[in-house]
């Protein structure tokens, strides 16, 4: 039996940044994407957010493509958004996303940070987190691409 462990840390944001994620109904938005990913037999860690993005901590099943994957998300949460009464300023979901791979020993590191998102974004905007993100992990920043 083939055993492995795709970890990876997915951030994406609401278009053009616009806060339209409710804050008291964005567990019921989580639920619905953990949803999505435990169909394609991936194992959630952790998903949490603010009102113009969320971060997924997620080990990929091996058969599903990470791109596949969040593009997957992406769609059917967007549809899922638009049809809720509770999320009545999302229009879409931003172009871009972000996405890198996490070593096991880096996991119980990066589920914190997802979970301190609400602490960590009282000192840094979403811009500048994912700058410093993109800069520690040798990405190049394109600013359209959280448009």
């Amino acid at each position: 039996m083939s055993k492995t462990r795709s970890l990876h840390h997915i951030v994406f944001g609401t278009k053009r940044r616009i806060p339209s994620i409710t804050p008291e109904y964005k567990r019921d938005l989580y639920a619905y994407i953990h949803g999505i990913m435990k169909e394609k037999g991936c194992k959630v860690h952790r998903i949490n957010g603010m009102a113009d993005h969320i971060h997924i901590l997620v080990d990929v099943h091996p058969t599903v493509a990470v791109a596949a994957l969040v593009k997957e998300i992406k769609q059917w949460s967007s549809h899922w958004l638009k049809n809720n009464p509770q999320f009545p300023l999302f229009s879409n979901w931003g172009a871009g996303y972000y996405a890198v791979s996490v070593g096991c020993e880096a996991l119980d590191a990066c589920r914190n940070y997802i979970i301190n998102q609400e602490e960590h974004h009282t000192a840094t905007d979403l811009i500048e987190e994912m700058q410093r993100i993109a800069r520690i992990n040798g990405l190049t920043w394109y600013e359209d691409d959280w448009n």
